[in-house]
């Protein structure tokens, strides 16, 4: 059968979180540039939301499902045990429609597209952002502490699928805080970035 290919660009969290369950795995693949919306994104998601995903004669969007089928149809360490499908489902569901929404859209964007004055960063739309930002991390954090992994006590997707967020808030000046004044999350972050599918997937600096 053909390579996998996984188009999106690469700054993406969600094309991150697939080309790491592709690393963790072992599966080669090649990963296709390309913006939302673009010809080659609109013709598998009906949306034209990235990743999407081709392989041979197979078609898939939306980062979940493109995970779970390179981690039913390739061989390798499995990412959604099955006693753990519904715990680990659920912090995917948490994560995609409420952290990353706060974390990156949100709160994150103020950052990477500034609107105050002078280009700066709008720094009461920050503020008023931090206290969610902190009960979110508190709740991640909370949830890390038992097992040091979000889901049972092995890393699995949940871990992949939070992983490319904390790394975007590592690099603003309230989420690194934040992670180092917690030994858990500092603990957490720091041995799962030293796998070898986080390094090979840390994306491009803007003008790289």
């Amino acid at each position: 059968m053909s390579e996998l290919q996984i188009i999106g660009f690469p700054q993406s969290t969600y094309v991150r979180v697939v080309r790491m369950a592709a690393e963790e795995k072992g599966v080669p693949y090649e990963l296709i540039p390309e913006p939302p919306h673009s010809d080659a994104v609109d013709a598998i998601h009906p949306f034209g939301k990235i990743p999407v995903m081709r392989h041979g004669d197979v078609e898939l969007c939306e980062s979940r499902a493109i995970a779970g089928y390179i981690d039913r149809n390739f061989d390798g360490p499995v990412l959604f045990p099955r006693e753990l499908a519904a715990e680990i489902d659920q912090w995917v569901s948490i994560v995609n429609t409420m952290m990353d929404k706060t974390l990156i859209r949100d709160y994150l964007f103020c950052y990477l597209f500034p609107k105050g004055a002078n280009g700066e960063p709008d720094r009461a739309a920050i503020d008023a952002l931090l206290p969610e930002v902190d009960r979110q991390l508190d709740v991640l954090e909370s949830a890390i502490g038992t097992s040091g992994q979000l889901a049972g006590d092995r890393f699995t997707f949940a871990d992949i699928n939070v992983l490319p967020i904390l790394f975007y808030l590592q690099n603003t000046p309230e989420g690194s805080a934040r992670i180092a004044g917690s030994a858990t999350l500092t603990d957490y972050y720091d041995r799962h970035a030293e796998r070898a599918s986080f390094q090979n997937t840390i994306p491009p600096t803007p003008g790289d």
